[in-house]
């Protein structure tokens, strides 16, 4: 019997993707989360993981994937188990909208993260031109997309930290809820 169902553990801990093209800022928003400071990174290279608690019985992991083109190819190797989906956009990178919401769409339409709660991250805000969240809502096909799962797209800024708190909380929302209903239905299942 695993860790999830185990029904007296009150430590609960949900898996949280997130994904964005290279360049997105995936990393600087996870340091900025969880050390409240920025730092220089690296395009990553396979996987960044972190562990951050979102209230005394609750832990959410980080699984912070690479966006290269060769990476995205394994992104699918990741949403097995997954609670929720933290996708970063760079909301200033016009010319690459299309391509990050290609992605977007191709991970959505993947059956092992089918309602699986989703939070976009609009990040770069503080960069001229940047779309804010309406406006990459509308181009993403929030609605039509995600009509299956909750959602929410946050304007943020991976260097100042803006709209970050909210993001973390949203998320942790979101995990939180989807682990409770997934528990309910693995429970009606073995009755």
């Amino acid at each position: 019997m695993g860790l999830q169902n185990c029904k007296s553990c009150s430590l609960k801990r949900a898996n949280i993707l997130m994904l964005g093209l290279d360049s997105a800022g995936k990393s600087t928003l996870l340091y900025k989360l969880r050390y409240k400071d920025v730092f220089l990174t690296m395009p990553t290279i396979g996987f960044n993981v972190d562990m951050m608690e979102a209230g005394k019985d609750f832990t959410l992991t980080f699984w912070d994937v690479g966006g290269q083109k060769k990476m995205r190819e394994l992104w699918s190797d990741f949403l097995e188990g997954t609670d929720a989906l933290l996708y970063v956009v760079d909301s200033s990178a016009k010319h690459r909208l299309e391509e990050s919401r290609r992605e977007f769409e191709l991970i959505l339409k993947n059956e092992s993260i089918k309602n699986v709660p989703v939070v976009v991250l609009a990040n770069k805000q503080d960069l001229p031109g940047a779309l804010n969240a309406e406006e990459i809502t509308r181009r993403f096909r929030m609605k039509k997309y995600c009509s299956d799962r909750n959602w929410y797209v946050q304007p943020c800024c991976a260097i100042t930290g803006q709209g970050l708190p909210e993001a973390f909380q949203r998320v942790a929302t979101f995990a939180r809820q989807y682990s409770k209903s997934k528990e309910t239905f693995t429970t009606l299942k073995e009755l």
